[in-house]
């Protein structure tokens, strides 16, 4: 990455252990794109789940030449989902396949699917 990892905590302590893992996904998305100049994370507690306990948020921003790819990830208080590093893995997942379709284009490997508009149609 050009710039460095910002992360950002909001309504919520500071998390070392959290960080480090954001850190180690932000790693592995260079794995699909080196050309990633900038990655921001928000991390945020909502407090809008109020029978289900507090929930999370995770904003991811990252920046490649000529695109931005914006991810959001909410639990939906889901006992699985009430877990901070769940929300993180799903919103890096979701920005790595967002990654690979981007590398797919700027290579051109994405396929045109053209209809030959003479043939005709299989029965």
């Amino acid at each position: 990455m050009q710039l460095p990892l910002q992360i950002t905590f909001r309504h919520m302590e500071k998390s070392e252990a959290l960080e480090a893992r954001i850190r180690e996904k932000a790693e592995k998305l260079e794995k699909f794109a080196s050309r990633i100049t900038s990655c921001r994370v928000v991390v945020e507690q909502s407090h809008k789940h109020k029978h289900k306990g507090n929930g999370f948020q995770i904003h991811l921003d990252i920046t490649v030449p000529g695109e931005e790819i914006l991810v959001s990830r909410e639990s939906d208080g889901n006992h699985g989902h009430a877990d901070p590093y769940i929300v993180v893995r799903d919103a890096f997942e979701s920005a790595k396949r967002q990654i690979e379709d981007f590398v797919k284009k700027q290579r051109g490997d994405v396929k045109n699917h053209h209809i030959n508009s003479q043939e005709p149609p299989s029965e």
